[in-house]
């Protein structure tokens, strides 16, 4: 390495799982800009969010912990960030100047949790008390608190093109601001900016022009294994995942994945332009890149929506690294297959920039020889609780409320749509894995074992009902709200809830 640090850009999106990808193998989504970043870039293809839920996530991102170490696993939204060194607060004392614009997903909201400065837009959480400055920027083009006109809910699946003009869509917005934070830099301190894009998590809301590429494309059906068909398979929390789709029909579930391609490609031409803004700036070959998405969304593969669970299309994130020219840490053009995980973004950016890393981080780093023979995932800590294990070839996700195992071999069949538990050939595997599983388990998860052995909890079935706030619809923003005391999101309602029925 050189004496000069080298500037570095970390991208993550929300939703974005490994498989929207074109280099990926995904012949219908248009990704022109990852697709050459990839190619003189490492692509890490086995990489996990290990609690694919939005805010676990983020603190594993920008702390370098595992939900184990900094305390959510369940989506707790008034945590505040653990007192650790975050990564930003790494690179500020590594003597960078780190910016950041877009999501961050803390607690509370204007916690720059390291940060020099932060451009927030935070999806417009009103009822927290506070204004995002993305709500701050329609204001003042007159447009106060015009962002959910569209009337699509930030956790379903309907879709619309965008309502206002698109250099006024959150996605455009993010990209300006940091191309804006690039050109404003200090000259003579080294950069760290992170850019965290809401999209494409809905709502699915693509500007026209966006929707209007897909207008001939064939987009590639979901894909429903065997055991999602079979309702006497279906433990607790696969019935409770497959009540998100049930009020959309296929063709409705084929189109709102073609707006959620057309939100990824518009986050793709942003990701060009900032590329193209750091090459202007002649600062590209010094600038660390790194995309990455805090987890991924079913889009109706096995007939479920969203995240939260451990298949592929949830808990396989995409891992893309082009590192600074002549970094000699870094690979060009390769898909590296090892085990990586969330916490390992941290680490491997510092090490790229040889930056010590903090004691209480729990990743490694991506570019260097240590490499993991398994990943642990966990989310949930009450009936829909999932606990995931992978290995170099094998996955096994265990649902505790049921005491339900799934074992699929992700080499010969990577879409999981053969469940190999209950295969006498694989019971040397499955009992390999759950005992891997119970080596990570800890607080209220030691309940699920007796004498060394998984015993879950009683399994019941789950009784769907309506959510009344639509899965957190927003509305009229001007005048703003007043704080108030609301949940954020309802994940799942069930019938029993529900009065007067």
């Amino acid at each position: 390495m050189t004496a000069k640090k080298p500037n570095v850009l970390l991208i993550c999106t929300d939703h974005w799982a490994a498989e929207h990808l074109g280099f990926a193998g995904n012949p219908a989504i248009i990704t022109p800009g990852l697709n050459e970043i990839s190619a003189v870039g490492t692509r890490f293809s086995n990489a996990y969010s290990e609690c694919p839920v939005c805010i676990p996530a983020r603190r594993t991102l920008m702390t370098g912990q595992v939900p184990r170490s900094h305390g959510d696993r369940v989506f707790n939204d008034q945590l505040n960030m653990p007192d650790v060194t975050t990564m930003a607060q790494a690179f500020r004392d590594a003597g960078y100047q780190a910016d950041a614009v877009g999501k961050l997903h803390v607690h509370p909201q204007r916690d720059r949790i390291g940060f020099d400065s932060v451009l927030l837009d935070d999806e417009g959480r009103p009822q927290w008390g506070t204004l995002d400055d993305y709500d701050i920027y329609l204001g003042d083009q007159g447009l106060a608190g015009r962002q959910f006109d569209h009337g699509m809910s930030n956790n379903q699946y309907n879709w619309r093109p965008w309502h206002l003009d698109e250099q006024h869509h959150a996605t455009s917005w993010a990209g300006r601001m940091m191309a804006r934070t690039i050109k404003r830099r200090d000259p003579t301190k080294p950069a760290f900016w992170y850019l965290g894009f809401r999209h494409p998590h809905p709502p699915l809301v693509p500007p026209q022009a966006f929707v209007d590429l897909y207008r001939d494309v064939e987009i590639d059906p979901p894909y429903v294994g065997d055991w999602a068909r079979d309702p006497a398979r279906r433990p607790f929390a696969i019935q409770a995942q497959l009540s998100r789709t049930n009020l959309y029909s296929e063709q409705q579930l084929l189109a709102a994945k073609k707006a959620f391609y057309a939100l990824c490609t518009q986050i793709d031409y942003q990701i060009r332009y900032l590329i193209g803004t750091l090459r202007l700036e002649g600062i590209l070959d010094d600038t660390i890149i790194m995309f990455t998405s805090d987890h991924g969304d079913m889009l109706g593969n096995h007939d479920m929506a969203a995240k939260r669970i451990f298949y592929e299309s949830s808990a396989n994130i995409p891992m893309i690294l082009m590192a600074n020219k002549g970094n000699p840490k870094a690979r060009e053009g390769v898909v590296d297959d090892r085990l990586v995980g969330f916490a390992d973004v941290m680490p491997t950016l510092l090490d790229l920039c040889d930056i010590p890393v903090p004691e209480t981080v729990d990743g490694i780093s991506m570019v260097g020889d240590e490499k993991r023979d398994f990943i642990y995932g966990e989310c949930g800590e009450d009936d829909h609780a999932s606990r995931m294990i992978r290995d170099e070839r094998y996955k096994l996700v265990y649902y505790p409320t049921g005491n339900h195992s799934q074992l699929f071999d992700l080499i010969d069949d990577p879409h999981e749509m053969t469940d190999l538990a209950t295969d006498p050939a694989h019971a040397a595997t499955l009992k390999r894995l759950q005992d891997l599983l119970i080596g990570q388990m800890y607080g209220v998860d030691l309940n699920w074992i007796r004498d060394g052995a998984l015993i879950g909890k009683p399994d019941r079935e789950y009784k769907w009902a309506p959510h009344r706030s639509l899965n957190s619809q927003r509305g009229d923003g001007w005048p703003p709200s007043p704080k108030v005391d609301i949940i954020q999101i309802e994940w799942s309602r069930e019938r029993d809830e529900v009065t007067n029925n």
